[in-house]
């Protein structure tokens, strides 16, 4: 009988036979706004995840900053090493509760792709200046990444399991689907653990500087209380139709982040560029703002046939920018260059 099955139909006959109850099936996804035809080898997650991974979008987070803007070294975080990051360890703890590692990981690997240049500081700019139009938010610019941008305006067109959890990776909603609860929470200890590292290769903190009475409860070094973290998650969700951690190291965590935005997060060394950085994105969604004709003919034929008002645009255009491009063109419409005279 398996003889005249597909590839796809053995791969998702067999998610039955392995995965937990409480994981999202492939064949019981609740599919894309647009039916396409299915693949012969690849469940839709898995086809989701191979989109994302092609998309522009997702080349651009290697010159997006995570924490620190331009740093001297090669070893710091990008926005694109946080998103695997995000990924290996959503894998890790899906994989061992038998959940769906490919929705696992699309999820995962979208969840930044609306992400602006120059890390918060880029979000807080498009947040103050768009305010009177409902404000940014880094989340709902990644759906309409997925959803419109990409694919020269045609859309990724994801699954709705995928979208949701991209759309609610942030703590203060949840994600329908288990697989998207433990993206929303490997965001947060993805970043706690990484910031660390770099912080403590800035010179930002020392390791002896985190209070002894997480580092009691976590571990002593970074790699441990990332494996504390990661454990506890397992061992407290397996069997169940939820992601869990115990209060006691999950409050450990949540104080461990907080000692992060008091030493880090707010360190004037580690901000030193951002209002500058923010002044820049000001100055250029501006410039835009008054010139349309320079956006490039993608965004004006977006504007043209969607009928999409020009802050909306111009705020697609910067949002997708990299650091080193929005300081390219900073640089080639506000500041003169030499020029000879014969």
């Amino acid at each position: 009988m398996d003889k005249n099955l597909s590839f796809r139909q053995k791969l998702e006959r067999r998610e039955h036979e392995i995965l937990s109850p409480y994981a999202a099936y492939s064949d019981e996804s609740q599919g894309r706004d647009v039916e396409e035809k299915p693949c012969d080898i690849r469940p839709v997650y898995q086809r989701d995840r191979d989109r994302i991974l092609h998309s522009k979008s997702f080349r651009r987070l290697k010159h997006k900053t995570q924490v620190f803007l331009a740093p001297e070294g090669d070893h710091y975080r990008t926005r694109l090493t946080h998103t695997l990051e995000v990924s290996q360890i959503s894998r890790t703890i899906a994989k061992a509760l038998r959940l769906n590692e490919d929705l696992t990981e699309a999820i995962a690997l979208g969840h930044d792709l609306g992400h602006t240049p120059f890390g918060h500081a880029g979000e807080r700019a498009l947040n103050r200046i768009c305010q009177d139009y409902g404000g940014f938010k880094h989340y709902l610019q990644s759906i309409r990444v997925v959803e419109l941008l990409e694919n020269h305006g045609m859309g990724l067109n994801l699954t709705k399991e995928v979208r949701d959890g991209i759309r609610n990776h942030q703590m203060s909603t949840t994600p329908t689907t288990l697989e998207g609860r433990v993206v929303r929470l490997c965001d947060k200890i993805a970043y706690i653990h990484h910031d660390t590292d770099d912080a403590i290769r800035a010179g930002i903190i020392r390791e002896e500087d985190i209070p002894r009475k997480y580092k009691e409860i976590l571990g002593d070094s970074i790699v441990e209380r990332l494996n504390t973290l990661i454990h506890d998650i397992i061992t407290n969700s397996e069997g169940k139709n939820d992601i869990i951690m115990s209060p006691d190291i999950e409050k450990a965590m949540l104080k461990l982040r907080e000692f992060m935005f008091e030493r880090v997060y707010t360190n004037k060394k580690a901000k030193s560029q951002e209002e500058q950085a923010e002044r820049l994105l000001e100055h250029l969604f501006y410039y835009y703002q008054k010139n349309l004709d320079q956006l490039p003919e993608e965004y004006q034929i977006q504007m043209n046939k969607l009928n999409e008002p020009p802050y909306q645009v111009v705020c697609d255009y910067i949002a997708g920018m990299t650091d080193r491009y929005a300081v390219t063109k900073f640089e080639e419409l506000m500041i003169p260059s030499a020029w000879s005279v014969y």
